[in-house]
């Protein structure tokens, strides 16, 4: 074990601000709380002082409760400054749902990674009505339980553009290696994969502050999921290779300011924990298949418990993402079952 890997995991604080409410995590440095409508129930974000404005870290859902909530924080911690730049660590939407009402309401830029001002552009206009065929023949070749694929064909999906404002029309692209001045400071990006394409982490240039939204998480993994638009995606293999790299980065000392949960130390330690769950996760699951299963036949192996109806798309999307890491890695083949549905099964087992 290194002395990177030594240091323990802590937090500085053991509790989380409450509504309209900030604490002060570094000099200049404001964290608060929007809540989420899940069993998640939160996001952080951050507010930078930049004297006369403040530049804030991801924003939380556009729902009237986060309206609310940041009408709060404006007149209370804010000190009724205006928002000037909101630099969205990812395209997900409950970091980047209020970018497009702060720039409208209140001039602010947006900053972010082109991957991610894309995604979010074309995924707020995206508005479907009802599921599309191709994403219901994804969801049976993923065998989704029947009575819950009838009801979901039925139903009017998510939508994007439900919970985020308009995405602006221009921004300023992030990329990896750049640096960017935000409250006094001057942080370099690094950027990961898999929870999201080209998701962007800041780390203080000099100094020991390390934004890292949900590419690295206390207590939990971040979702790495495949869905229908991407059916072959490996968002484990990437997200691991990028562990691994921003490993190479952390060092004892630095403090983490994570998109959900407590910010922490340990960096070293918490990545170290995050590749050893996961290279667990597939190991776990190329043994279940030496028999032939379907995805979600694989549920309990992987998450070591009963999945059920409210965290069933999640975890089906997030078994396909192991699924197709394996695959991709040729260990296990992809076979069309009797009835549609995808067989998964390691290659040495194959008849």
């Amino acid at each position: 074990m290194t002395v990177l890997d030594a240091e323990p995991i802590r937090h500085l604080v053991e509790e989380a601000p409450g509504p309209g409410e900030a604490v002060e995590i570094a000099e200049g440095i404001l964290w608060m709380r929007l809540p989420l409508p899940m069993a998640l129930d939160h996001v952080n974000v951050y507010a930078l002082d930049e004297g006369t404005g403040w530049s804030l870290i991801d924003t939380g859902f556009d729902t009237g409760k986060s309206r609310e909530a940041w009408a709060a924080l404006l007149s209370g911690p804010l000190r009724g400054r205006p928002v000037t730049r909101v630099i969205g660590t990812h395209h997900h939407p409950d970091h980047i749902g209020l970018a497009g009402w702060f720039h409208d309401e209140q001039g602010a830029e947006l900053v972010t990674t082109r991957t991610a001002w894309l995604y979010a552009r074309m995924l707020t206009l995206d508005v479907q009505e009802v599921p599309s065929p191709e994403s219901l023949a994804f969801l049976r070749a993923a065998g989704m339980d029947p009575d819950l694929l009838a009801r979901r064909s039925r139903e009017r999906p998510f939508n994007f553009a439900d919970v985020v404002a308009p995405v602006p029309p221009v921004y300023t692209r992030l990329g990896e290696g750049d640096e960017i001045t935000l409250g006094g400071r001057r942080w370099r990006v690094n950027v990961g994969h898999g929870h999201a394409p080209e998701h962007a982490t800041l780390w203080e240039i000099g100094g020991d502050l390390v934004i890292a939204g949900d590419q690295v998480l206390p207590g939990i993994s971040p979702h790495l999921g495949v869905y229908p638009s991407e059916p072959d995606a490996d968002p484990v293999s990437e997200w691991l290779a990028s562990c691994r790299r921003l490993k190479t980065l952390a060092r004892p000392g630095q403090l983490v300011l994570p998109g959900h949960k407590l910010p922490f130390s340990g960096l070293g330690q918490r990545l170290g924990q995050l590749i050893e769950n996961h290279l667990g996760a597939l190991a776990r699951l190329e043994a279940l298949l030496a028999e032939p299963h379907t995805a979600p036949e694989c549920f309990v192996v992987l998450f070591r418990r009963e999945i059920g109806e409210r965290e069933y798309g999640l975890a089906l999307s997030e078994t396909l993402a192991h699924l197709n890491a394996l695959r991709l890695a040729g260990r296990v083949e992809r076979i069309a079952g009797p009835d549609g549905a995808f067989l998964w099964q390691t290659r040495a087992n194959l008849a």
